[in-house]
């Protein structure tokens, strides 16, 4: 049987305020988490305007990626399915058995490989096929991405969009900081995410031709008493000795809560209250490379037919 369809598979976020402490308890659910720490989350969004362009940026990209399969003679529907947020994977899980769909590609919106940012999703495929009687349904993922060229140009092309205007004065005293999603050490442990975010940023400073950077971690919300990924971006920023900090969200494919709240507010001011300048490289989800080299690799899955 052939790919009759693609699921996209996002985190989700609130589009506006009323829907910020709803959203917040369902990525909680299930976790301990204290109440201190769910108001504070809150008055990261309200920070940040009440609201997270993720679901608008994230079928922005869906829309591109869309045209670019037509245009390249792939015509297959493409659905969308959130993980906290609507449309949740069951809604739409639940549509795609409406339709009469059966085999599809799977896109997970994470560019680096963990429990958290990979196995979790699949999981939540599988309790939605369930939750929604659509165990026929059969998926199929894509293959890793991090070191595609694709990625890595449409990473470099942003941050050299900043970089290369620089003079030269400036650019020996600009200092990259390739940031990604702390985890806790031993989650990361069990898989390639640190292996997988260091050749991402290796080769993006390469084809940059920059020798000045580091790989920091940001975001981090567990338990103080856990052991996280570090170095933690905040302590790098005060340390760095450089003039400017240029920052590029590699781990994150678009703009959400944790990109413009803990680097465009929190890292910000701190590099601020250092004598720093900040400079920050936009996410790569809205370059037409990125969308170039998901139509790729779906094309792929789609030609080979069964897979």
């Amino acid at each position: 049987m052939n790919f009759d369809h693609v699921l996209v598979i996002g985190f989700g976020g609130p589009e506006k305020p009323e829907e910020v402490r709803p959203f917040i308890q369902e990525v909680s659910r299930g976790f301990n988490i204290p109440e201190a720490r769910l108001k504070e989350v809150e008055r990261h969004y309200e920070a940040i305007g009440g609201r997270s362009p993720y679901n608008e940026l994230t079928f922005k990209l869906v829309s591109q990626l869309e045209e670019s399969l037509k245009r390249n003679r792939f015509r297959v529907p493409v659905f969308v399915g959130m993980r906290n947020w609507r449309p949740f994977l069951k809604e739409t899980i639940s549509e795609i058995k409406k339709r009469g769909f059966k085999k599809g590609v799977g896109v997970i919106l994470a560019p680096h490989r963990s429990e958290v940012s990979f196995e979790r999703y699949l999981k939540n495929v599988e309790e939605a096929r369930r939750a929604a009687g659509a165990e026929e349904i059969e998926y199929k993922y894509l293959p890793s991405w991090h070191a595609h060229p694709l990625f890595i140009q449409a990473q470099a092309e942003l941050v050299g969009k900043i970089y290369d205007p620089l003079t030269a004065e400036e650019k020996s005293s600009t200092h990259l900081l390739f940031t990604a999603h702390s985890i806790p050490v031993a989650m990361a442990g069990k898989s390639r995410y640190v292996e997988e975010i260091k050749e991402s940023c290796s080769l993006a400073a390469r084809a940059l031709q920059v020798s000045h950077w580091s790989l920091v971690y940001q975001s981090r919300s567990g338990s103080p008493r856990e052991p996280w990924l570090e170095p933690d971006i905040l302590s790098v920023i005060k340390g760095t000795g450089f003039k400017t900090v240029l920052l590029v969200p590699i781990g994150f494919l678009c703009d959400n809560a944790e990109v413009l709240y803990d680097l465009d507010l929190e890292a910000n001011e701190a590099a601020g209250k250092s004598g720093i300048r900040y400079l920050r490289a936009p996410t790569v989800a809205g370059h037409p490379k990125f969308t170039a080299l998901l139509t790729e690799l779906i094309g792929e899955f789609l030609v080979a037919g069964g897979g």
